[in-house]
């Protein structure tokens, strides 16, 4: 346990984010303002067709063309696969089944063709140049399809990537039980981070290729590049650069492969820049799922087992979709007490945009279906929502089931009761659903519970390490294998080891990732960095800071035990008028002593808890329209302690903001015959801030598990319960059942209309 009781300097106060004067000023380099001498731009030749054989692809035209340096194609490219999903060499669950340039389109938006040229305007006009001839096959645009025509096999090895059944506990043959069975769908939808993707890499003379990456591990770039390439990994250094969001859209390794290939093969710099629509159809969506749970409740409301069974739509490649599917399964003991447990999963091919990693990974989508069940099993047995939810919840030092690793100090009960007090849930669903609501505005609140995770451990060796040093004049430089994401976690960083240290936050420098210069560290995903991360800046910190007082106990020829330090200085217990500044310290330790004030550190995680929300919504539902706005919105959150508070909002707010989008309007919709009709933000909705509800924050800070200063997770848990809230919301406000995100008017209307209302009124 990290968490002390005291007060804190730095700890629980809200500085801004590291580069925020950088941003507002506009003087930040992002990758796609970076250029290097004599570089080259290429232009992707992405498929206008779903499915087919590439027949023949005639270049010339476009090789003719000045200024263009070279065309590739399947035929003169690698014909080595490889999965952009791995992190370290040898991962479970990496099918390697994509190459850089493929011999047949999958998808619209599969890459065919790419063209190097000496202008971005050049290469451009070359891609027009490029002639293709398809013979096309049939398209399989959802997994029911992909499963029925298995003699289409967009792979060899058929459309059903995986499946799995996974069984837990014992089974209760209770009589006089209820089951409820329910069916939810959720959809594919784009990251829509504001910087679309952009690699540049350079190849030199001596056989060293640099990439400069905006992505959320170096080090997973490296190991796909280098083997792919046959190169050793000390002769290809990944630079991360500042990126304009993520969201797990760049957790994967996209572009990275081609953009190396590409400069290794003209040796010179080159660089590949997306257009949004291009980022929308050719990088990775959220998947879509369908997730069927049935639930035996005895009378009395406690769950007696739990059935899922969930199908996940991975797109053309495999990618990260196994694993994917294999970690919804894992989910829902955290957040429930279920006797039996059992989820069978498929994971299925399809002729679509390829699914990945995605905010939540996996939770917001089985967490929706869940909350939506409970949300029916509550009604169906005539019990109040939140009691039927306080009969099941786990309990704080709770087993997960699945992995036998503590919950730890889970405090979802807490974010159940306390939200539902702030947020006057009584007297709102009083209000709204239980008087008559019969109008054409009609309002409604719904809440829903959910479960994420702290890192990887228990399924994924866990460990992050990082150096700092004491500068001559008293400053420090942690150097880590950190990815800011523009989250703000450089600053919460450097947050936590400014307490360890007592000393202003200005006198330590935090530095993102670099394989060539930086430790190493597994990247920025499964809500592992202040968990992970943060623990390990934590430990390394308190190991120079014993250093510090070592080398001061020299200086004053007294016991450490006798030292105290504070405001960068240390001093002899009782005389703090005499005391030693950092600078001090740092300077004679060189000078006088011979020694460097440097240490490296490597964290191991040894637990799991659970991070855990409550988000309560109130709805308006135009029933002439079947628009709904968000009225009022609370997130609960069990967020141990946290170590910026401005951050952690921040990071509640803009999932609310995602999440809301996801249950209401975000789809990538594809067409039966593979087009794509949401390829630009003009017709792929995302909630815009004149649309957005206040958003209410409840903090619940009761430390107790063993991150910093007993920190939490918040970044990927605060997404995960937004959507399933509101369409219980909106279903409490209509008397509907609807589970076919997202609920658009067109569904709601048709809802609506399918039910009739009391005064047989239709609604257009």
């Amino acid at each position: 346990m990290r968490v002390l009781d005291k007060d804190y300097k730095y700890v629980g106060r809200t500085f801004p984010i590291h580069d925020a004067e950088q941003k507002v000023n506009g003087s930040l380099q992002y990758l796609s303002d970076m250029s290097l001498p004599n570089m080259l731009y290429a232009k992707l030749l992405l498929s206008p067709i779903a499915h087919a054989h590439i027949t023949n692809i005639d270049t010339s035209k476009a090789e003719a063309l000045p200024g263009v340096v070279r065309v590739f194609t399947h035929l003169n490219t690698p014909a080595k696969t490889y999965s952009r999903y791995r992190i370290v060499p040898d991962q479970e669950f990496c099918l390697e089944d994509e190459r850089l340039l493929t011999e047949k389109a999958r998808f619209v938006g599969d890459r065919i063709a790419v063209v190097v040229a000496v202008s971005k305007e050049i290469a451009t006009r070359a891609i027009d140049l490029i002639q293709v001839d398809y013979a096309e096959l049939r398209v399989l645009n959802t997994p029911e399809k992909a499963l029925e025509e298995q003699a289409d096999k967009i792979h060899s090895a058929g459309n059903l990537l995986h499946e799995f059944e996974y069984k837990i506990g014992e089974i209760d043959f209770a009589e006089n039980c209820v089951e409820v069975e329910t069916l939810t769908n959720t959809q594919k939808v784009h990251h829509a981070a504001m910087e679309p993707h952009v690699c540049l890499a350079d190849y030199d003379s001596s056989g060293k290729l640099t990439l400069w990456a905006a992505c959320q591990g170096v080090f997973g770039v490296r190991t796909v590049v280098a083997d792919l390439l046959e190169l050793s990994y000390n002769k290809v250094r990944v630079i991360k650069v500042p990126m304009g969001g993520s969201f797990g859209g760049r957790q994967e390794i996209i572009f990275e492969p081609l953009t190396a290939f590409l400069a290794k093969e003209v040796k010179r710099p080159v660089k590949l820049t997306l257009t949004r629509e291009e980022t929308i159809i050719s990088t990775m969506t959220r998947p879509a799922t369908s997730s069927r749970v049935r639930t035996l409740v005895n009378q009395d409301g406690r769950l007696v087992d739990c059935r899922v069974d969930t199908v996940l739509d991975a797109g053309a490649y495999a990618t990260s979709s196994i694993d994917n599917t294999y970690v919804m399964a894992k989910k829902i003991c955290k957040l429930y007490r279920i006797p039996y447990y059992e989820h069978r999963g498929k994971t299925v091919y399809t002729n679509t945009p390829v699914a990945g990693g995605a905010r939540g990974w996996g939770a917001p989508e089985i967490m929706t279906a869940l909350e939506i069940h409970m949300d029916a099993v509550a009604k169906g047995l005539g019990i109040d929502l939140i009691e039927f939810r306080l009969l099941n919840l786990i309990h704080p030092y709770d087993l997960d089931k699945t992995s036998e690793i503590s919950l730890g100090n889970a405090r979802v009960r807490e974010c159940l009761l306390k939200g539902a007090e702030t947020f006057s849930w009584s007297e709102k669903f009083h209000r709204w659903n239980i008087a008559p609501n019969q109008g054409r505005f009609r309002r409604g609140v719904g809440l829903a519970c959910a479960a994420h995770k702290n890192g990887m451990y228990g399924g994924f060796p866990e460990h992050s390490t990082m150096t700092l040093k004491m500068n001559e004049d008293g400053s420090f430089i942690l150097n880590t294998g950190l990815h800011e994401l523009g989250c703000g976690t450089i600053t919460s960083i450097t947050q936590i080891v400014a307490e360890v240290l007592d000393i202003d936050p200005k006198f330590i420098t935090t530095l993102e990732a670099d394989t060539e210069n930086g430790p190493y560290d597994f990247g920025s995903y499964g809500s592992r960095v202040t968990y992970i991360c943060g623990a390990c800046a934590y430990e390394v910190s308190q190991r120079v800071r014993e250093k510090v007082l070592e080398c001061a106990s020299q200086i004053f020829h007294t016991p450490i035990e006798s030292l105290e330090n504070g405001a960068g200085r240390v001093w002899v217990r009782g005389d703090e008028q005499h005391s030693l500044s950092y600078r001090e310290i740092a300077t004679t330790a060189k000078l006088k002593y011979n020694t460097d004030i440097v240490l490296t550190h490597t964290y191991h995680g040894t637990s799991n808890p659970g991070a855990y929300a409550v988000h309560f919504a109130e709805v308006e539902v135009d029933t002439a329209t079947g628009r709904v706005q968000v009225k009022d919105y609370l997130a609960a959150h069990d967020i141990g302690k946290a170590i910026n508070p401005g951050m952690v909002e921040g990071q509640i707010q803009g999932a609310v903001q995602m999440g809301i989008g996801y249950a209401l309007y975000e789809e990538i919709k594809v067409k039966t015959d593979g087009s794509i009709l949401s390829r630009s933000l003009k017709n792929y909705h995302v909630l815009n801030a004149p649309d957005m509800s206040e958003v209410r924050i409840l903090l619940i800070e009761e430390g107790g598990d063993k991150g910093p200063y007993g920190a939490k997770s918040i970044g990927e848990i605060a997404f995960v319960p937004v959507a399933a809230a509101v369409v219980n919301a909106v279903n409490n406000a209509l008397g509907t059942s609807l589970s076919n995100l997202p609920l658009t008017p067109e569904k709601i209307i048709a809802a609506l209309n399918a039910r009739r209302d009391v005064s047989g009124m239709r609604y257009e």
